[in-house]
C-alpha cells in the first residue's frame, strides 16, 4: 500500500438516555466537538447521521452504546486532537456521562486512503483487540504498530 490513513473507534455506555438531563453536558458539546475535529489538521472523515453526529446509531444489542468512529491522516493528528484541543474536556468528564467499561472501548487500525470503514469492520477490530490485545490488526495509543500490508485485512479469523 503506497498511502494509508488511520481508523479509530471507540465506544461507551451511556450513563441515561441523551434526552436525561444528566447527558446535557455531553449533548450540548457534540456540535462544537464534531465541528472541531472537522477543522482540524488531518482529520478525513466521520460517522454521523443527518443529525450531524453519530450518537443515534445504535449498532450493539444495548441501545445505551454509543459508537464514534473517524479516519485520520495519521496517529499524530488524530492524538492531536484527542489530547491537545478542548475535546480533552470531555475526555475529563466521561465518567459524568459514561459507564466505567470492561474490554476494548477504543481502537485504532490503518486502512488504504479512500476507503471508508464499516461499522461491522470496526466491531470486528474492537473484538480483535479485546480477545488478542495489540498486533498490527488493532492497536491504540499505547501500542501503534506501523502500516503493513495485513493490515488491511479484513475478518482476520486467527492472530497473527
Amino acid at each position: 500500500m503506497d498511502h494509508y490513513h488511520l481508523a479509530q473507534v471507540n465506544i461507551g455506555r451511556i450513563c441515561a438516555s441523551l434526552e436525561d438531563p444528566v447527558m446535557a453536558g455531553f449533548v450540548n458539546r457534540l456540535d462544537e466537538i464534531n465541528a472541531l475535529a472537522e477543522s482540524s489538521p488531518g482529520f478525513v472523515w466521520r460517522l454521523q447521521t443527518e443529525e450531524g453526529n453519530a450518537t443515534y446509531l445504535r449498532p450493539f444489542d444495548d441501545d445505551r452504546m454509543l459508537m464514534n468512529m473517524s479516519v485520520w491522516e495519521s496517529v499524530e493528528t488524530l492524538y492531536e486532537y484527542v489530547y491537545r484541543t478542548v475535546h480533552v474536556e470531555l475526555l475529563r468528564q466521561r465518567h459524568a456521562w459514561f459507564e466505567k467499561f470492561e474490554g476494548a472501548y477504543t481502537t485504532l487500525w490503518w486502512i488504504p486512503s479512500g476507503h471508508l470503514p464499516s461499522i461491522e469492520e470496526a466491531k470486528d477490530r474492537l473484538a480483535w483487540l479485546d480477545a488478542y490485545g495489540p498486533t498490527r490488526f488493532a492497536f491504540s495509543f499505547k501500542s501503534v504498530f506501523a502500516p503493513h500490508p495485513e493490515s488491511f485485512e479484513a475478518n482476520r479469523i486467527c492472530p497473527p
